[in-house]
This record gives structure tokens, C-alpha cells and sequence, in this order.
């Protein structure tokens, strides 16, 4: 991840842009359609540096190196999920950890969640029990 941080003014000049959807200091999240024409254009053969200074970013505000990294990544999600994926931000997803879901639909989500986790660490403390019993052997 970039270390690059945008300034106040940076953003606002970064919102300014029609292809910009939004801007925060750390990322730039760009609208569907221009995502759409930068695979275009690059698939064309144009650079995807020029790509970006045709729509209208500055190179040196966003980085030399985010124009190619943009389009890559969304070029392998249009090849590999189609072109619905695009307008889905993905960065910063993992599959699965993170904090466990405290929003049950009813008692018995609820009920069968607990369950597993009461199973599952009542498991862990056997394993637990069972390499204490053998160091100290």
C-alpha cells in the first residue's frame, strides 16, 4: 500500500475530476464508467499513464506507478468476474477472520453460533491440556 497521503486541497482538486466517484486521504475510489473505458483504451494498446492524463489526472498528484496498478486490477477482475465486479471495491477484503458477526437474524443463528464457539474452545482446551501433560512428561 502507498505511503501517499493527499492534502485537503489535493482532495478537493481530486473530487473535481468526473471520474473520481470519491476521495479520501489515503485512496481515490473511480466511477465504473471510467474504469470501464480505461480497459478499453489500455486493451487498444494506449499506455495507461496516458490514459490517466486523457481523463484528467495529474500523474504526479496520484503516482507514477497507480495508472498501471489501477488497470491491471481491474482488467483481472473484468476477465475473471465480469463487468458487474467492477463497481465493487475490493480493496482491503480478506477472505474470512476479522471480527465475528454480533448482528444475529434471530435467537437461533444466535443460539447455533455460541454453540460451535462453546465446542470449538471447549476442543481447544483439550489439545491445550494435552501438550501441557506431555512437556511436563
Amino acid at each position: 500500500m502507498s505511503k501517499r497521503i493527499f492534502s485537503e486541497e489535493q482532495i478537493k482538486t481530486l473530487l473535481q475530476n468526473e471520474n473520481v466517484a470519491k476521495c479520501s486521504d489515503k485512496s481515490i475510489t473511480y466511477k465504473k464508467d471510467f474504469k470501464l473505458l480505461a480497459i478499453q483504451k489500455y486493451q487498444e494498446g494506449l499506455p495507461a499513464s496516458e490514459i490517466f492524463k486523457q481523463s484528467g489526472f495529474n500523474i504526479d498528484l496520484i503516482g507514477r506507478n497507480v495508472p498501471f496498478d489501477r488497470i491491471s486490477r481491474w482488467l483481472k477482475i473484468f476477465r475473471a468476474k465480469g463487468i458487474k465486479e467492477l463497481s465493487i471495491e475490493t480493496r482491503g477484503r480478506g477472505k474470512g477472520g476479522g471480527r465475528p458477526k454480533t448482528n444475529w437474524s434471530d435467537e437461533k443463528e444466535k443460539i447455533k453460533y455460541l454453540e460451535t464457539e462453546n465446542a470449538y474452545l471447549k476442543e481447544e482446551n483439550r489439545f491445550l491440556a494435552k501438550l501441557r501433560k506431555k512437556s511436563l512428561n
